[in-house]
């Protein structure tokens, strides 16, 4: 037994796949965690494949070359320095047999959600995740087998409950721990961001404790992965409940937690750092920000280029790939046509001086042109209608496509939410791209977040401190800008209006008579329906982007593009 323990929470940025240089990164954070004087490093959930892994874990090579890491890594331990709670996909020794759906057998060995004690130069002890989440963005059922119930792991003369991620959402588990002789709760997680999710993730940490008596360490990654980005945030909260340490939202590190034995035998934890969160506007910006670097970064494209239009939604498209890539990396392409108003290439070019960035010019009214000299003999005797719109954005969508093809930039579409709930969006136009940075975000929330970004420079941002697009951006009516004195209350209706009813059939599920409730006309409640369920085809055709709200488009929100459902 003993009387002192320091645990590093070690938040790490890992690359789904990338088994060597996840290890590396967690071999940095060790070694960091040594010069604090840590005995135990933990970092977030399934670190050596990186989360979520999804059909990876399917695959026996790469599992394979998980096992060869993780052994030579534990080899390591033996040099007396921390050990480690090292999360990972694994397999166990027994041989299971299955079904092939072919009249035959095959056999094959369970894969589990895994948490591995390393220290001493090997393996101690392996402990699997109980509660495998079904759910919203989650699938691990598909690929994983669920352990059995968890006991606690003897580090270093104390016994640490630790159960992975979804195994604190509900009370069994830590029941289980603590009955069986738990004294502090260890949660290693890779939990997704989403609005207020913090305040969700340290109430459920409070019930656990609450539960049990046993104080609590919750270690979370960070990081963009595709469509999700985790915040980090990790945190410690003694028996009482109290907040002792909080990391950094948003920053890759190493924080020591310091505990020691009080006189009735349980454990209380020193306070340590304590990070003061983001606010609301600034945890949204700060995800869209870190989920386009690292998808940007992690799959090695030297920028983004990206249509400014002189319009609000591409600007702050622009702004957050400034502060997350450098000017240096993101290219604007103003393409205007005949309907382009003076202001707005006078905004384009002001949003580009503002950022630093280059701004080319490409008039796509040749193309225009061609393709209507082109169409005319087949579309002779028909009046101009929304097709000719629609060419002038797939004109658009061509022009960047090609650059990008041209310099290997990236191409990132700057639709919203609000635009993607109803279609208001034109394929292979303004909808092309490899990512959708506002993909989630609804319209009321980019006002919102452009005046805040005008205002403020969030940490660790590679743009200017100072404003990032002229106030006109911000407060000029909206406008696609595809015939003459267009604006989107045109075809929407107001913002505020078209945002809410989105919100409340779209996160809320709520039926048509609880919304109209809420003071909304109900034949805009229906027409807003009918529109949203008549844009899925789009959606499934629409580039990847950050998850920001409870329910993004995607693996959260999967509807039928074929549906008679008239309610």
């Amino acid at each position: 037994m003993t009387d002192r323990i320091a645990i590093a929470l070690a938040q790490i940025n890992p690359t789904v796949g990338d088994i060597s240089g996840n290890i590396e990164r967690v071999r940095r954070a060790r070694a960091e965690a040594a010069s604090l004087g840590a005995d135990l490093v933990v970092p977030g959930e399934l670190v050596v494949s990186g989360y979520p892994p999804e059909d990876l874990v399917l695959k026996p090579m790469f599992l394979d070359a998980v096992a060869e890491k993780v052994a030579a890594f534990a080899r390591e331990t033996a040099d007396g320095g921390p050990a480690v709670l090292l999360t990972t996909p694994w397999r166990d020794g027994t041989a299971r047999e299955s079904d092939n759906g072919n009249g035959g057998t095959t056999w094959s060995r369970a894969v589990y959600n895994a948490v591995l004690l390393l220290d001493g130069g090997a393996i101690q002890s392996v402990r699997y995740k109980y509660d495998l989440p079904n759910y919203g963005v989650f699938d691990e059922k598909r690929v994983f087998t669920a352990g059995p119930m968890p006991g606690p792991m003897n580090v270093r003369g104390v016994r640490l409950g630790v159960m992975i991620c979804e195994d604190m959402w509900k009370p069994d588990v830590t029941e289980c721990l603590e009955e069986s002789g738990a004294e502090i709760l260890i949660v290693p997680n890779g939990s997704p961001f989403e609005s207020d999710k913090l305040d969700e993730r340290i109430q459920l940490a409070v019930s656990r404790i609450t539960e049990s008596g046993l104080p609590l360490v919750y270690v979370n990654q960070v990081g963009g992965q595709d469509e999700l980005v985790f915040e980090g945030a990790s945190f410690v909260l003694d028996a009482a409940r109290n907040l002792r340490v909080q990391a950094p939202a948003w920053r890759e590190g190493v924080v020591l937690s310091k505990w020691q034995r009080n006189g009735s035998g349980k454990w209380d934890c020193a306070t340590g750092e304590i990070a003061q969160p983001p606010s609301s506007l600034e945890q949204t910006y700060q995800a869209m920000v870190v989920g386009l670097r690292d998808y940007v970064n992690k799959n090695r494209f030297p920028g983004v280029i990206l249509g400014l239009s002189g319009g609000i939604d591409s600007a702050l498209s622009a702004a957050i790939a400034v502060d997350g890539l450098g000017a240096d990396r993101v290219r604007t392409v103003m393409m205007p046509s005949p309907y382009t108003s003076r202001d707005s290439l006078e905004d384009a070019a002001e949003v580009a001086r503002l950022l630093g960035v280059k701004l080319d010019n490409v008039s796509i009214e040749p193309a225009m042109a061609a393709f209507g000299q082109m169409l005319a003999p087949h579309f002779a005797g028909r009046s101009p209608d929304i097709t000719e719109e629609n060419i002038q954005s797939r004109a658009r969508g061509i022009t960047l496509m090609a650059m990008s093809n041209k310099f290997g930039h990236m191409v990132l579409s700057t639709g919203n939410k609000s635009e993607m709930s109803v279609g208001y969006a034109t394929l292979y136009g303004d909808m092309c791209g490899g990512y959708a940075v506002l993909k989630d975000v609804y319209k009321t929330t980019v006002f919102q977040l452009s005046r805040w970004r005008n205002q403020a420079h969030p940490p660790g941002a590679l743009g200017p401190a100072g404003r990032v697009m002229p106030e006109r951006v911000i407060t000029k009516p909206p406008t696609a800008e595809l015939k003459p004195n267009q604006t989107d209350q045109d075809t929407l209706p107001p913002y505020d209006v078209l945002d809410d009813i989105l919100s409340c059939l779209i996160e809320g599920e709520l039926p048509i008579g609880e919304i109209v409730k809420r003071g909304h006309d109900e034949a805009t409640v229906r027409r807003v329906w009918r529109m949203l369920d008549r844009a899925e085809y789009k959606r499934r055709q629409a580039p990847p982007g950050v998850k920001i709200t409870r329910r993004a488009f995607g693996r959260e929100r999967r509807y039928p593009i074929t549906n008679a459902y008239q309610g």
